[in-house]
């Protein structure tokens, strides 16, 4: 489990940096689009840790 949750956080620090060079290269409206669509990820990432949290109780 522990495995998994370093392959998930790694993987995010990845994909935050990519977009940290690729965002300013992009016009305003697909910026907000690609900030609206992150939000929406880490919430249901957030949940989704929750909910493995609480089954591990």
């Amino acid at each position: 489990m522990l495995r998994m949750l370093k392959g998930m956080a790694a993987g995010a620090l990845v994909g935050m940096a990519v977009s940290a060079v690729i965002l300013p290269q992009l016009d305003r409206k697909t910026q907000k689009s690609l900030r609206r669509v992150g939000k929406r990820a880490l919430n249901i990432a957030e949940d989704a840790c929750d909910m493995v949290m609480g089954y591990m109780k």
